[in-house]
């Protein structure tokens, strides 16, 4: 499993319901694309108290094969054309989990990133981590879970989608969700992934 995603953002005054059509009129595109686990179409926006309007999508990749169609096809041109070339950010996947909520449509998500102290070694850190994750994602209200890991910046990802249009407020950067592609989500891999 590969995380990636990418973060654009708007201005203050930015009219986000721009970006609302065009996940509402582009979003169904990746609901069969090859490779894909789920891509969560996320959004934060100042008016609903986020510090920023930012588009931010994150993906769950199956595939390495499927991440880099995307990214050198159109539909990732579509985005550098329309919001300029973002970074891309990438983690290594060490877990996926299914929640108790996992058959309902998801609202929103949380990220929370946390760097990897350099007083454990990155094995254990990132075993005790996998198992504080398989807990958590037990939680009322998960759909489901990812954990990855940045070797580059040594930094764990939790990253959760949860049923209902918001988030708990203790879980990291709260996102909604207006849309989720799901082709291979059943083809994740669950659990520990090494």
């Amino acid at each position: 499993m590969h995380a990636m995603q990418y973060e654009i953002t708007l201005p203050a005054d930015y009219d986000m319901a721009i970006v609302h059509d065009r996940v509402a009129t582009r979003g169904h595109l990746l609901d069969d694309f090859p490779g894909l686990g789920l891509k969560a179409y996320l959004v934060r926006e100042r008016e609903s108290g986020s510090p920023v309007n930012q588009y931010a999508p994150f993906y769950l990749w199956n595939t390495a094969e499927g991440m880099n169609s995307f990214l050198w096809g159109p539909g990732f041109q579509g985005i550098v054309r329309d919001f300029g070339r973002p970074v891309v950010r990438q983690w290594t996947g060490v877990s996926y989990e299914e929640g108790p909520a996992a058959a309902a449509v998801p609202g929103a998500a949380t990220r929370r990133r946390t760097p990897l102290g350099e007083a454990v070694a990155p094995g254990e850190a990132v075993a005790e981590a996998v198992a504080r994750h398989a807990r958590e994602a037990r939680r009322d209200g998960v759909v489901a879970s990812a954990l990855a890991v940045d070797p580059h910046h040594w930094e764990l990802l939790a990253f959760t989608l949860w049923a209902g249009p918001e988030a708990p407020a203790d879980e990291g950067e709260r996102f909604r969700v207006p849309h989720l592609s799901q082709p291979g989500r059943a083809g994740l891999r669950r659990g520990r992934q090494w």
